[in-house]
C-alpha cells in the first residue's frame, strides 16, 4: 500500500513540526484525505504545533496509535496553516466524512466552551 495511502486510512498519525532550533516535537493528531489527496488536521489556534509551522512548513508523518506510538516510518511534508473559508469547509467536511460522530462530537465540545472559532486548520502535502 502506497504510504500516502496509508496515512489517509489511519485513524492517528503523528505530526512532527520543529522548534527555530530544529528540534522536532511529535503530536498524534486526526487527519483526514480532500479531494485533490492532501491530508487536514485541525487544532487548537494557540497550539505548538501551530506556532511552530508559523516559523517553518517542514513537517513529517507517520502512522501512530492514539498515545502517539508508531506503527510506521516518517515520510517528510510540507505543512501549512490554511486561512481560506472555503479551505476550511473543504478541511471540515473531509474530516467529519472519515470522523463522523466523533467529529461532530468534538465540534459541539469545541462550541460548548467556546474555542471552535479558535481553531486553526492545517493541510500536509505529501510528495
Amino acid at each position: 500500500m502506497p504510504a500516502s495511502l496509508a496515512l489517509q486510512q489511519a485513524p492517528y498519525v503523528s505530526l512532527r513540526t520543529f522548534r527555530k532550533s530544529g528540534v522536532a516535537v511529535d503530536t498524534a493528531v486526526w487527519c483526514a484525505p480532500t479531494a485533490n489527496g492532501d491530508l487536514c488536521i485541525f487544532s487548537a489556534g494557540q497550539a505548538g504545533k501551530v506556532k511552530r509551522l508559523r516559523n517553518s512548513s517542514a513537517a513529517a508523518l507517520a502512522i501512530c496509535d492514539y498515545r502517539g506510538r508508531l506503527h510506521g516510518e516518517w515520510i517528510d511534508a510540507h505543512a501549512e496553516l490554511i486561512t481560506g473559508a472555503a479551505q476550511v469547509t473543504e478541511a471540515l467536511d473531509a474530516l467529519h466524512a472519515k470522523y463522523g460522530w466523533q467529529m461532530r462530537l468534538a465540534d459541539w465540545g469545541a462550541r460548548l466552551t467556546g474555542k471552535y472559532n479558535q481553531r486553526a486548520y492545517i493541510r500536509v502535502r505529501v510528495p
